[in-house]
């Protein structure tokens, strides 16, 4: 349910705005936050409903606390995260969370107390490749050849990949997808959220900045990735199919997300969360951010000890899978920043 937090002038110019949504559960989040839920429960408390703030269902970064710009933005901005404390008081609310926003908003809102979370997602970066053998060539010998192993792998049993964007995104095609899509959201989080009707509206509305990669064999859709398209990144998002073959799942959604990327001049790919896997495919991790008020002051307190030695752990991990990128020594893409 929307409730927008709308910063306003005396003369009642609006200045700045937090997309609020009020929930009563915590899926599509992608920053998990059930655990807490549960513990305060059985102490006996109600956890939800509780605010977030945040895009649905997109684990992208980018500001939440939306102000005009100028002067007063910082102000703007601060002032927004006060009332969103105040708010999830003044309603006996447990918590308010604000989930993927950026470094400087997450900074300012743990100088007001509340708690601040990282996490990792992996980020493939575009250094000006001309193809994707030119990206394969920054790559260990070693890598480069299992790479290229496992493209030709995942095309065998006569499957084809294929890039629909456009007038492509027929409702054949979304039928197909969305039988994938139920697949793999039954099998690992035993609820999907989104519905048919969801994928006919962005391929209604948004096509052009919709790419699914799909795979075809013996005459039918097999599997697919969905992925937008921003102005300078692609965003994977969900995954699935109905026939398993070896390798197919990083064709379908990591190599041909470079492939594309590299084709159309994209500076990035944002593959999400989670897959240690997606390092040795040239992701590279990357710390997400989100901010939490949380009201009880028991709840608060365990969960920013629990908080603090997570942060301690993404840090570590970070730096650990880092150190471990599949690049040349001589080529590591922070070398040529």
């Amino acid at each position: 349910m929307s409730r927008h937090l709308v910063a306003e002038t005396s003369a009642g110019e609006i200045v700045g705005v937090a997309p609020t949504y009020l929930k009563t559960h915590s899926r599509g989040e992608y920053v998990f936050d059930q655990g807490w839920a549960d513990a305060y429960e059985r102490a006996g408390g109600n956890y939800y409903p509780k605010l977030q703030v945040a895009v649905p269902f997109t684990p992208v970064t980018g500001p939440r606390l939306l102000a005009r710009p100028g002067q007063q933005q910082d102000a703007v901005a601060s002032a927004l995260g006060d009332a969103l404390a105040e708010l999830t008081r003044r309603n006996g609310l447990s918590s308010a969370h604000l989930t993927f926003l950026t470094q400087a908003e997450w900074q300012m809102l743990g100088d007001k107390g509340f708690l601040q979370r990282t996490d990792q997602q992996f980020h493939w970066d575009n250094a000006g490749y001309a193809s994707f053998e030119d990206f394969l060539t920054a790559l260990s010998s070693r890598k480069r050849k299992a790479i290229r192993r496992e493209r030709r792998d995942a095309g065998a049993d006569g499957i084809t990949v294929h890039r629909l964007t456009g007038s492509d995104l027929t409702e054949e095609v979304w039928d197909a997808f969305f039988a994938f899509y139920m697949e793999t959201g039954s099998r690992k989080w035993g609820r999907p959220y989104l519905t048919r009707e969801f994928f006919s509206l962005i391929g209604e509305r948004m096509a052009e900045r919709v790419l699914l990669v799909m795979a075809r064999r013996a005459g039918r859709w097999i599997a697919g990735a969905i992925n937008f398209i921003g102005r300078d990144t692609l965003y994977g998002r969900n995954w699935g199919a109905i026939e398993h073959h070896p390798f197919l799942h990083f064709e379908v959604c990591y190599y041909q997300a470079i492939e594309h990327a590299i084709d159309t001049g994209l500076r990035r790919v944002e593959a999400g969360a989670q897959g240690e896997h997606k390092l040795a495919r040239g992701y590279l991790p990357s710390t997400t951010y989100s901010a939490h008020y949380i009201a009880h002051p028991g709840l608060r307190r365990a969960v920013a000890d629990y908080l603090e030695r997570e942060r301690a752990y993404v840090e570590a991990a970070g730096e650990e899978l880092a150190a471990a990128a599949p690049f040349r020594k001589d080529l590591r893409p922070d070398d040529d920043e």
